[in-house]
């Protein structure tokens, strides 16, 4: 009889500890910002110079921004940023960026709010 006990006792620890052990390897997703780039008629721009980037909320001369980055467009007019090195696990939020994107003599501008552990897309209309 306490030899069952012993087995019950044991298989619901090992039960228990297996589903803590599952639990605690949870991996994160990628945070990922998807830039759309559009001409005025709504059509995709490839080859667009995009850049996203912070600016510091109060003035600051020897700042270096934590995100800095550009790239361009492809096919069909999209760029991916990853940021999921930059996500630290617990951490409100994770950043507003100002978009800046160029082809020519065309210009666009807009802000994208990313969410961690997101795929946030906003879409910049080149004029």
């Amino acid at each position: 009889m306490t030899t069952t006990k012993g087995i019950k006792l044991f298989s619901t620890a090992f039960i228990i500890a297996g589903a803590i052990a599952i639990s605690g390897c949870k991996k994160d997703e990628k945070t990922i910002a998807t830039v759309l780039v559009l001409d005025t008629d709504g059509r995709p721009v490839p080859g667009a110079s995009v850049r996203l980037f912070g600016e510091p909320s109060e003035p600051c001369t020897e700042c270096t921004p934590r995100f800095d980055t550009t790239q361009t467009s492809n096919g069909t007019g999209k760029v991916t940023f990853d940021f999921s090195d930059f996500y630290k696990a617990g951490q409100a939020g994770f950043a507003v960026l100002n978009i800046e994107a160029n082809k020519g003599s065309l210009e666009g501008s807009g802000i994208i709010k990313i969410e961690e552990m997101e795929t946030t897309e906003e879409s910049v209309t080149l004029e």
